[in-house]
């Protein structure tokens, strides 16, 4: 099979996440999500609980300070290491699906890219974050919005493109339509003829 590297964004308590592990688990490919940092944390003799603070937010502009090409954001520094991971993972002709980390812009360079972003009704995610993390509708719906705030910030940072803007992934698919499990199907379909095409 020649290479397929699947790369899911999603907005936070769409699903995307648990839909993406199961694709990987589904096609037997790697599944590279933020424990991605225990490598890395390994790799640099670091303590994966201080990359783990800064993994995918945006950089602290008051607090941070770029020379050229170097950068003394934590959060910068964080987002350089997990791309050139996900970089060197691709350029080695590895397979595999990842979650998040802009990988649909740093890893547009390959054929085998499938970009994917996965949404969802405002009253499904809210009940989905609820049911998940213990929470009330108000704090439900504040944690969404934090965590999508961040992740747009981070996402417009690096890439020439607004985060879940439709024109620059090749899917984008509302779980709450379906519901999960249904959704994945779908974008399982759509992989699978993505792959024969692909390699005809």
């Amino acid at each position: 099979m020649s290479q397929t590297i699947i790369s899911i964004s999603r907005e936070f308590g769409s699903g995307g996440h648990v839909i993406a592990e199961k694709i990987a688990k589904n096609h037997g490919l790697n599944f590279y999500d933020r424990r991605m940092l225990d490598e890395i944390a390994n790799q640099n003799n670091l303590q994966v609980g201080l990359l783990e603070k800064y993994d995918e937010k945006p950089r602290n502009v008051i607090l941070s300070r770029r020379v050229g090409a170097f950068s003394n954001s934590m959060e910068e520094i964080v987002a350089e290491m997990q791309f050139d991971y996900i970089r060197k993972k691709a350029e080695s002709g590895e397979s595999f699906v990842i979650v998040g980390r802009c990988a649909e812009t740093v890893l547009s360079g390959f054929k085998g890219l499938i970009s994917i972003f996965v949404v969802g009704d405002d009253e499904c995610k809210i009940d989905r974050i609820k049911k998940v993390y213990q929470l009330n509708s108000v704090d439900a719906i504040a944690k969404i919005k934090r965590h999508d705030k961040k992740r747009m910030q981070y996402h417009n940072r690096y890439s020439s493109f607004r985060w879940g803007d439709s024109r620059n992934y090749d899917l984008c698919i509302n779980s709450s339509k379906l519901g999960l499990e249904k959704t994945g199907e779908a974008m399982e379909y759509y992989i699978t003829e993505r792959i024969q095409q692909m390699q005809g």
